[in-house]
């Protein structure tokens, strides 16, 4: 059998605290952030990423499925934040300004295709884009309802951007801005 003086156990137990007080604050969740608000954090998470989700699957409009995109990033963002907070640390922040940066690069990305592909058939729908599929992928049927809808038409002509007035040129004013306004 082997006996430890009381004096020494004490001894060790002062050093294993100040060895580990460190690591432990790792382990448990911060003392002002408790299981009841990781709960809110996640459970709004988890709403904005499902939100999201059905918006992607059940719309057409590529804006609306670039919208819901971005909201099901916002939604895993969120709860990155709060597991974060929960356990003391920095790993969830630093995750969401990397899921912040490249939304940002997939926005630039995909406001231009929207842009070019608006450009080609004046139409936002997704259906109407069957030939980028990838060969040997089915084709999307449609319904009785969306077969007999009618395509718009490309306009012939030079493709129209909005354009800004050039630098230095002011803008004509009407002589009386309040008359021709009620007007």
């Amino acid at each position: 059998m082997v006996c430890f003086r009381t004096q020494d156990v004490r001894e060790f137990i002062k050093f294993s605290e100040t060895l580990f007080e460190n690591e432990s604050s790792h382990d448990m969740p911060a003392p002002d952030f408790a299981f009841e608000l990781l709960r809110n954090y996640l459970l709004i998470g988890a709403a904005l990423f499902v939100v999201g989700m059905i918006g992607f699957l059940a719309r057409r409009n590529l804006i609306v499925m670039f919208l819901s995109a971005e909201m099901m990033l916002q939604g895993v963002a969120l709860t990155l934040v709060g597991f974060g907070r929960y356990h003391g640390n920095w790993t969830g922040q630093v995750f969401t300004i990397v899921i912040l940066t490249v939304a940002a690069c997939e926005a630039s990305i995909a406001l231009g295709l929207i842009l070019i592909l608006f450009n080609r058939r004046s139409s936002l729908d997704v259906t109407l884009w069957q030939e980028i599929r990838e060969p040997g992928q089915p084709a999307f049927s449609k319904s009785l309802e969306e077969s007999e809808a009618e395509i718009a038409e490309p306009v012939e002509g030079p493709e129209s951007y909005p354009h800004l007035i050039p630098a230095g040129h002011e803008p004509p004013h009407p002589n009386s801005p309040w008359i021709e306004r009620r007007d």
